[in-house]
């Protein structure tokens, strides 16, 4: 029965969307019609099925942009720092998952950037650059990998804070707790959760070197996690990891799996 009225009201809105995207005007905004169906079906499933708690405003001018960094425990953190950004988030994701047939249509819907995993991408950074300048949001996960140590933060990479500071605008360090995950992408997409998402205060990228910028704002992101032993690391530009690293993080979250 539960199920049941759960599923009608899941279709309701779904059938609906057409009709809300017109009367309330996001025809003319900038949202597309595709990317207002995704963002309409992911506020309902973050909401409802992961429970997720935000805060009620991100704090930047709604015509300003900035860089969003958060740690990363799962797969599906970025569809949880989009709906409490309440605008769109251009993620920079891995080249291959952005020409991957399977997700193609939706990351370009969604505004994904793609960008190389080792070393510069200029042409990716680039339309980083120019959609911040513009106004943008665009989002960054600096550990390059989900986080499955007991670790708050892997070591992090300056490239956040290298694009926000050429194109003059802050950092906005996030902390998610409770996000889902169990050893695979689409696990995280099975489970139930009760994620709570904390933003901290914005960083001033006027002055210091990208390295120092990331010092900060992790240091920020170990504040809202009420860490107050934490020491940043950091990866360098061009790191990416290893099969012998990826082999020591499922062994840690088999091993964290087991205890729980």
């Amino acid at each position: 029965m539960i199920r049941d009225i759960i599923s009608a009201i899941f279709l309701i809105s779904i059938l609906a969307i057409p009709v809300i995207w017109w009367l309330t005007g996001w025809s003319r905004r900038v949202y597309t019609f595709p990317r207002y169906v995704l963002a309409c079906i992911n506020i309902v499933f973050s909401r409802c099925w992961w429970r997720t708690s935000i805060p009620p405003n991100l704090p930047v001018p709604i015509d300003k942009g900035a860089v969003l960094i958060a740690n990363h425990r799962s797969s599906a953190d970025p569809f949880f720092i989009q709906v409490a950004a309440h605008r769109v988030v251009h993620w920079m994701v891995a080249r291959e998952y952005v020409e991957h047939p399977a997700l193609a249509w939706f990351l370009r819907q969604s505004g994904a950037i793609g960008a190389n995993r080792g070393g510069r991408d200029t042409k990716a950074i680039r339309h980083a650059i120019d959609l911040l300048k513009a106004g943008e949001l665009v989002g960054v996960l600096p550990e390059g990998r989900i986080n499955m140590t007991d670790q708050l933060l892997l070591p992090v990479r300056p490239g956040a804070a290298m694009i926000a500071q050429h194109a003059g605008v802050p950092i906005v360090p996030i902390y998610i707790i409770g996000a889902p995950y169990d050893r695979t992408p689409q696990s995280a997409f099975m489970m139930r959760a009760k994620v709570i998402v904390k933003i901290g205060e914005p960083i001033d990228t006027s002055t210091g070197t990208p390295q120092e910028l990331m010092e900060q704002a992790t240091r920020e992101i170990a504040r809202l996690a009420e860490v107050d032993d934490f020491q940043p690391q950091h990866a360098g530009r061009n790191w990416k990891p290893t099969s012998a690293d990826l082999k020591e993080a499922l062994a840690t979250a088999e091993q964290r799996k087991r205890k729980n």
